[in-house]
C-alpha cells in the first residue's frame, strides 16, 4: 500500500510553482561550485521525529494521523518501514538516521529487544538493497529507558553501565551490517542534577572509557564508521557534560580521542547553550572535528528544544558557507532532526516540512556561494586583521618577538589610529546575498 496515495514523486518545479508538493529551490542537478547541489547537502530524514513522534506534548494528547497503526508494536514497526522509504523515495532524499528504539520495540528484555532489532534492520536491509538509500548514521537510545535515570556511561552503577556497552556494541553491528557512515553518541543523561552527590571527574572518565571500548570494538570487527559526538547543554540533565562545542573538543582532547571522534552538531542545540549555530559550525571547523550537523532551529521565545523545521533564511545560508568552508561534510550530512509542530498532524505535513526545510537549505547554499565566489567574507577579514601585515604585525606572527621588544616598540608608538568595522553596513551588505 501506499502511504503517500495523493503525492507523486517531489521535484524541482521552480520558485512560480504554485505546488505545494514541489521543491521551489531545491533543484538537486544544479551545479554550485562545481558540484550539484544534492552532492553538497547530503539531506537524511531522522526516524524518530518522522516516525514515532505523535504531537502530544506536557499539555496535550497525541494528534498526529498516522496511517501505520497495526495490533501489536512489531507489526506497526514493520509499516513504519514502508512507509518511511516512502518518504525517502518521494523526497530523493538519499539517506537516513535512527536511534535503536526508533526503529523497533525494547520488549521485556534486552536479548528480545535485540532480537527485534535484528528483525526490523533485516527489513531496512531489504529496502536499502531495493533503493539504494544509505544510512547516515544510527545511535543507541540511552536515555529514555528507567535504568538510565542517571545516565549511561556516566552512571553510578556498574550494570547500567554493562547494559549501555551492550547497546552501543548492538548499535555497531548495526552499523556494519547496514554500512553506516557514522555513529553517533548522544549523551541525553550524560550529566547531573545537582553536583552534591556527583563525582564529575569519575563520570567522565567512564564515558571517554565506554568510547574507547567502542573504538576498540569497531576496530575488531574490521568496520570504523566515522565516531561522531553530538553537544547538548541540557534538557534532559541539568547540565550535559557536552555542553557545546568547546566543552566537547576539551573532553576529546583530555582523553585523547581527537583522532577518532568528530562532532555531529544540531541548530536547536546551540541556541540552548547560548550560542548561534554558525558559532558552533565555526568552532568544531577550528578544530578540524566538523563531522555532520542536524537541521532544525528552535523558538528564541521558547526555552526548549522545539526542533522545529528550518526556514530562517538567514541562519542556513550562515551553515552553509561554514559547511563550503570545510570542504563540504561528508562523510557527514545535513539531518532533519526536526518535527512537525502540533497543529500540522495530517500524514503529509511530513513530507511539506521537508521539503519546506531543504528549500531553505538550497536557499542558504545559493546565497552562500555567492558568498563565497564573492571573497565578502575573506575582503572583510583582511581589512580587519591589515596590520598584522605590516612589519611588526608580521614579525609578531613570525615569533620573532618578546615582551621586552614589544615594550620597547610601544614606549616609542604609543598612539594608535583604530579603524572603524561599520559593521551595520556590512550587516547590510549581507542581506543583499539573502535573494
Amino acid at each position: 500500500m501506499s502511504f503517500f496515495p495523493n503525492v507523486k514523486q517531489v521535484q524541482y518545479e521552480g520558485v512560480n510553482s504554485k505546488n505545494k508538493y514541489a521543491f521551489r529551490h531545491y533543484n538537486p542537478d544544479e551545479i554550485i561550485l562545481g558540484k550539484t547541489m544534492k552532492a553538497h547537502l547530503r539531506f537524511a530524514v531522522a526516524y524518530w521525529h518522522t516516525m514515532t513522534q505523535d504531537g502530544s506534548d506536557p499539555f496535550g494528547d497525541a494528534i498526529n494521523i498516522r496511517d501505520w497503526q497495526a495490533d501489536s508494536p512489531m507489526e506497526i514497526a514493520k509499516k513504519r518501514v514502508d512507509a518511511f522509504f516512502e518518504i525517502l523515495e518521494k523526497l530523493d532524499v538519499d539517506y537516513f538516521c535512527f536511534h535503536d528504539v526508533d526503529i523497533a520495540p525494547q520488549g521485556d528484555s534486552l536479548e528480545e529487544f535485540f532480537q527485534n532489532v535484528d528483525t526490523i534492520t533485516d527489513l531496512i536491509k531489504e529496502k536499502m538493497d531495493q533503493t539504494g538509500k544509505k544510512l547516515l548514521w544510527n545511535t543507541a537510545n540511552m536515555f529514555s529507558h528507567p535504568h538510565f535515570t542517571n545516565g549511561a556511561g556516566s552512571t553510578n552503577n556498574a550494570e547500567v553501565y554493562a547494559i549501555a556497552a551492550a547497546q552501543v556494541k548492538k548499535g555497531i553491528d548495526i552499523s556494519k551490517k547496514l554500512n553506516g557512515a557514522n555513529y553517533v553518541f548522544w549523551g541525553g543523561r550524560e550529566g547531573y542534577e545537582s553536583l552534591l552527590n556527583t563525582d564529575m571527574k569519575f563520570e567522565q572518565e567512564n564515558i571517554a572509557r565506554l568510547f574507547k571500548m567502542s573504538v576498540a570494538y569497531a576496530e575488531k570487527i574490521g568496520y570504523k564508521p566515522q565516531f561522531l559526538i553530538e553537544p547538548k547543554p541540557k534538557e534532559p540533565s541539568k547540565h550535559q557534560y557536552d555542553f557545546d562545542a568547546a566543552t566537547t573538543m576539551a573532553f576529546i582532547q583530555k582523553y585523547h580521542l581527537e583522532n577518532d571522534f568528530k562532532l555531529n552538531l544540531e541548530a536547536n542545540h546551540a541556541t540552548l547553550a547560548g550560542h548561534t549555530f554558525e558559532h558552533e559550525l565555526n568552532v568544531a571547523r577550528v578544530y578540524e572535528a566538523l563531522g555532520s550537523i542536524d537541521a532544525n532551529q528552535g523558538d528564541l521565545l521558547l526555552g526548549w528544544d522545539t526542533d522545529e523545521f528550518p526556514t530562517n533564511i538567514y541562519d542556513t545560508t550562515l551553515t552553509m558557507y561554514e559547511l563550503l568552508e570545510n570542504g563540504g561534510i561528508a562523510p557527514g550530512g545535513i539531518n532533519f532532526d526536526a518535527k512537525v509542530r502540533r497543529s500540522s498532524f495530517e500524514m503529509e505535513d511530513l513530507l511539506l516540512a521537508h521539503i519546506a526545510g531543504m528549500d531553505t537549505y538550497a536557499r542558504g547554499l545559493k546565497a552562500a556561494a555567492r558568498l563565497k565566489s564573492d571573497g565578502f567574507f575573506n575582503q572583510l577579514k583582511a581589512e580587519r586583521y591589515q596590520s598584522f601585515k605590516s612589519d611588526l604585525g608580521k614579525s609578531i606572527l613570525a615569533d620573532k618577538e618578546s615582551l621586552d621588544s614589544l615594550a620597547e616598540y610601544a614606549m616609542k608608538h604609543d598612539t594608535v589610529n583604530l579603524e572603524s568595522g561599520h559593521l551595520e553596513y556590512v550587516k547590510s551588505l549581507l542581506n543583499d546575498y539573502l535573494v
